[in-house]
């Protein structure tokens, strides 16, 4: 740009009323003088959309920033205020949903650890799925976030397989209760009582007062014996005697046992005296006798006992096993018939003459 002192415009007005042969116009006039012409020439053409256009701010930057503002105000706003009042109820209702499922786990007597741990799992969840609908109203795509998680979780699954095997026994455990905490249980080699359930193990106290812990995976998904679910249970006793006994009197005093015992019950189901099996040296008489599970191993230990006292006192014998042995005289050989070829010849009448694998 040509800058001019404060004569410039007396000079201009001089040279425009001097006579255009003879006048001498400097070349920075001449420059300033075309520039003005042109800047008159393009006010000249301004239409009055033009104007409107200049007056307004169209088609400028200023424009653009109120639109956006304004974009930002009637769309946005209300967008992030309807995701703000999904996250408070949500969070509210993840929390009354998280009662609801404490109490109804109460109702059914869960153990203290499932309530809790599946109650802190929905609250994730729950929030989680909030969470992600607040995203999707104001517009942010949680697709690639939900694809990421699901890669992730694959990965965790796939090396803590075992793992969560067994914490899919414990939840099972936990919520069909096929045993509980002090029931006497028998699966596979494992004996003994339940002492504690978690969510991946279960702790099992047998006789020899070791501690068992057993994966929940294999309490859940082979098959069990729980001997102390039901109140009542049989106690089976097998007694023996040698064969030629008198089994009416065998029978009567395993009764007189029976009847002396206190800790039998007689309900729902009366005791049961049967022969059980006749085996190489003895006949063996089963009792079926019906105890309570806090009475069953006190009968169990001293019942045989009275049995074998009982038996003494009647002069019944008691078998144990014998193997008889026939021992030939001293210096006797043993006498062997020699290997004989049988006669084909005596046996072929009783064969088809046909040949083998012959056909017609």
């Amino acid at each position: 740009m040509l800058l001019l002192d404060d004569n410039t415009p007396a000079i201009i007005a001089a040279a425009a009323q001097a006579d255009p042969a003879e006048a001498v116009v400097p070349e920075p006039l001449k420059a300033v003088a075309d520039t003005l012409s042109t800047v008159k020439d393009s006010l000249s053409n301004l239409s009055l959309a033009d104007v409107k256009g200049i007056v307004t701010g169209e088609n400028t930057i200023i424009r653009d920033g109120l639109s956006a503002l304004t974009k930002l105000t009637v769309e946005f706003v209300p967008k992030l205020l309807v995701a703000i009042l999904i996250l408070w109820a949500g969070m509210k209702l993840a929390k009354w949903l998280r009662k609801i499922i404490v109490k109804a786990l109460d109702k059914k007597g869960a153990e203290g650890s499932l309530k809790s741990f599946l109650g802190s799992l929905v609250d994730v969840l729950l929030k989680a799925m909030i969470v992600i609908m607040a995203m999707d109203v104001i517009g942010i795509k949680a697709t690639s976030f939900i694809a990421l998680l699901g890669a992730m979780g694959l990965a965790v699954g796939m090396a803590l397989q075992g793992t969560l095997q067994n914490f899919a026994g414990g939840v099972i455990i936990l919520l069909m209760k096929p045993f509980r905490v002090d029931d006497y249980i028998e699966c596979g080699s494992y004996k003994g009582y339940i002492k504690e359930i978690r969510i991946f193990h279960t702790i099992m106290r047998p006789f020899n007062g070791r501690t068992v812990i057993i994966p929940n995976s294999e309490l859940a998904t082979k098959s069990l014996i729980n001997h102390t679910k039901e109140p009542i249970i049989r106690l089976d006793v097998v007694a023996s005697v040698a064969y030629g006994t008198d089994l009416a009197k065998a029978k009567k005093v395993l009764w007189e046992v029976v009847r002396s015992e206190k800790l039998i019950k007689w309900d729902p189901k009366p005791p049961t005296i049967a022969v059980s099996d006749l085996g190489n040296s003895s006949v063996d008489l089963t009792l079926w006798l019906w105890v309570t599970v806090e009475d069953y191993w006190e009968l169990w230990k001293h019942i045989r006992e009275d049995i074998y006292i009982a038996f003494n006192e009647a002069d019944i014998e008691i078998p144990f096993p014998q193997v008889t042995v026939h021992q030939s005289a001293e210096g006797e050989k043993v006498h062997m018939e020699p290997r004989q070829e049988p006669d084909l010849e005596k046996l072929r009448p009783h064969f088809s003459t046909e040949a083998i694998g012959e056909g017609e």
